[in-house]
């Protein structure tokens, strides 16, 4: 974690020697918030249509009954924007990272051939990375505030270590997957410098 909040800060320092209009926006994901995961995003402009966009997101909560999807992750982007940077639509691509324990949720069901119906018995400890590609498009509220959605796809490798059940845990095994299918989702509220 420490990691992620020094390459934060880095970025940020860069960005804002040549923070004029438009060129450093900072991001909440509002998807992310609602399921209690803190976030922050900062972008920062490139070139005329090019952004490099950095988003980390942890998540330390235990909830009742021992219900926890606990994680940090790591998404670097980099957007091409058709008209201007910050505006309108955009294309990206995306590398993603994360380290998880996640266990006794009782409403998760297999998605695209991935058991996540298993976390209702199991708790699952492991790490992820993948990469996508994806399409957005932002809406320019005033001179410093956006509305942006983003929806990516792409592939993500992880390996885990299985245990018994979501409260206690002996050890049962170990795996590694393959999951194929949506990578970001994001309706984000941007703040623009």
């Amino acid at each position: 974690m420490k990691k992620v909040l020094l390459l934060l800060g880095l970025v940020t320092m860069l960005a804002i020697q040549e923070s004029s209009a438009q060129k450093l926006a900072i991001k909440s994901n509002l998807l992310y918030d609602a399921t209690a995961t803190i976030n922050l995003g900062i972008e920062v402009g490139l070139s005329e249509k090019f952004t490099f966009d950095l988003s980390a997101n942890y998540n330390p909560f235990q909830f009742a009954d021992n219900m926890k999807w606990r994680h940090w992750m790591v998404q670097p982007e980099i957007r091409y924007w058709t008209c201007r940077k910050f505006g309108g639509h955009f294309f990206a691509g995306h590398l993603l990272g994360m380290q998880y324990n996640a266990g006794n949720i009782g409403f998760a069901n297999d998605f695209l051939g991935t058991p996540f119906s298993q976390l209702r018995d199991y708790r699952f400890e492991g790490l992820l990375f993948g990469a996508g590609v994806g399409y957005g498009y932002a809406w320019m509220i005033n001179k410093h505030w956006n509305f942006e959605l983003e929806a990516c796809i792409g592939v993500a490798y992880t390996m885990y270590n299985k245990y018994d059940c979501p409260k206690c845990g002996e050890l049962i095994g170990a795996g590694k997957q393959f999951y194929y299918g949506p990578t970001k989702l994001a309706v984000n509220l941007v703040y623009l410098f």
